[in-house]
This record gives C-alpha cells, structure tokens and sequence, in this order.
C-alpha cells in the first residue's frame, strides 16, 4: 500500500471509490427467472431465507442509525451509501421471497444499543465472517447447478457489494484507528476480539440449526442442503481463494482483509497434512 493509512488522501481514497462504483438498480424489475416446480421446491428448501432477510434488514438499520454521528463529511457520505445499499439488499431478498412464494416473514429489529458505533463495528466484523464463508458456499452452489443461472447472476449483485463494504469497513477501521494512535499490535488484538464476538454469534447460529428460521443471524450453516460431496478441506479452500478473486477487483493501494484468509490458509496448510476423503453425495431434493 503506497497511501499511509490513516491520512486524508487515505480517507479520499477508500471513500470516494466506494461512492464511484456504487450501482444503480431496482430489485423489483431485475430480471428474475420463471422457475419451474422443481428449482422452485429447491429454492423453498433453503432453510436460512427468513434470517437472510432479517440480516439485511437489521444492517440497513444499523447503518443508517450510525450515519449521523459520523462526523467527517466524505465518511458520513460513504456510511449513508452503505446504508441504502443495506437496505435495498433487503428489498432484493424480500422481492424474491415474494416473487418465489418463500415461507418468511418480517421479525421485529431488536433495540439498538447506545453506543452506535459499537454496534456498526461489530456489524462490520460479522459481515467480514459470514461473506468470507459466502464465497466458498456461493462458488460451490453455482458449480453444482443447485438452482438457474439467472438466480445467481442476480445474487452476484449482492455478493459484489457486499465485498465492497467489507473493503470501506476494513480502510474505515485502518483510518479511525490510525486518527486514535492505535498501532498495528493493538488494532490486531482488536479485531481479533471482535471476530470472537462475531464467531460466537456464528456459533449460537449453529447450534440453533435445527430451528432454521428464527431470524435472528445469517451465516452459512446449513450448507449441506444445496451442496452436493460437501467436505470441509473443499469448502475451506473455495473461501481462500473466492475471497482472493473477488478482493483482485479493488484498487491495490485499498487495505484488504488479512486475518481471515491467513487463518483459512493456516487451516489448509494442516488439513492437506491428513488424507483426503471424498463425501458421500447427498441426492437434491426432487
């Protein structure tokens, strides 16, 4: 990175091509495909629809509740793009669940706590763990012709946003906590915290598995339903390497996330040490 992170030419850089590559679409008249009854029952057998949609609900809120008390201008402006982006993620999920027939309905948005920057932070972690497991579940989802393209070509508009907020929150974190004096050790323990959290939240989803449509967190837990030979060695790598692809994208002076992928590959690194077994494939619901 040839821009000292924490500078205002810093600042200019991850938020003005934020703003830049922000696309301009309305869910409603996207180009959804006719499904017929089988992609439709495969479709509807997804169990984690009601937590996407809360998810994407509760990160608009979030944001937008944040916003304001952003005070730098360029960054307010960023934060609030966020936010109708957020929001319009939700507009997108609900249109298909509308669209589709999808059994899902709206949950009420828990309390936000006091300190709304907090609570935009931890957002932003969780939102680094879960697409950076997305990645690997979409790339495989795709591969194994689970539903049509044309699903997930409208997906992909989704996915690539949602690695353009990752990208602002990482340079947003790098620049706030360069403005308070924080050193590399420091913010390191730091994220290291709020990935805790965010994987402990991960954690309480999974064991809640069961209840599929709770709709409290939405994480890749149950991607047995659309995956065919699904093995974790597999999965693992889709993640490393979608999350590389996708992050080439962005302008190489932006700062990326490192700890995720430096534990997935340090993960690989011990797995290639056992042998590989193939899983036993799982039939997709007629």
């Amino acid at each position: 990175m040839s821009i000292k992170a924490g500078s205002d030419a810093h600042k200019r850089l991850f938020c003005e091509q934020f703003i830049a590559t922000h696309q301009s679409f309305d869910p409603e008249t996207l180009p959804w495909p006719e499904l017929n009854e089988r992609d439709l029952t495969r479709l509807r057998s997804i169990p984690f629809w009601q937590e996407v949609y809360h998810t994407e609900r509760r990160a608009g809120a979030i944001v937008d509740a944040f916003a304001p008390f952003v005070h730098d201008q360029l960054v307010r402006d960023a934060v609030e793009m966020q936010g109708l982006e957020e929001t319009r993620h939700a507009r997108l999920i609900r249109t298909m669940i509308d669209r589709y027939g999808i059994d899902a309905t709206e949950q009420p948005i828990e309390r936000f706590p006091a300190d709304l920057e907090t609570a935009f932070i931890d957002f932003g972690f969780g939102e680094c763990l879960d697409a950076f497991l997305g990645f690997g579940a979409f790339k495989t989802a795709r591969q194994s012709e689970f539903l049509p393209q044309g699903l997930f070509e409208i997906f992909d508009l989704l996915m690539f946003e949602e690695t353009r907020h990752i990208v602002f929150f990482i340079n947003y974190m790098a620049w706030r906590e360069r403005q308070r004096g924080l050193g590399r050790i420091r913010r390191t323990i730091k994220s290291l915290k709020f990935y805790s959290r965010a994987a402990q939240r991960l954690l309480g989803m999974v064991r809640r598995g069961q209840d599929a449509n709770d709709g409290h967190d939405f994480a890749v837990t149950q991607t047995a339903v659309f995956l065919d030979g699904f093995a974790f060695r597999s999965f693992v790598e889709d993640c490393y390497r979608e999350n590389a692809r996708r992050m080439a994208v962005f302008d190489p002076d932006l700062m990326q996330p490192r700890l995720l992928p430096a534990i997935a590959n340090l993960a690989l690194q011990g797995l290639r040490l056992w042998p590989h077994k193939p899983a036993p494939q799982t039939p997709h619901p007629a």
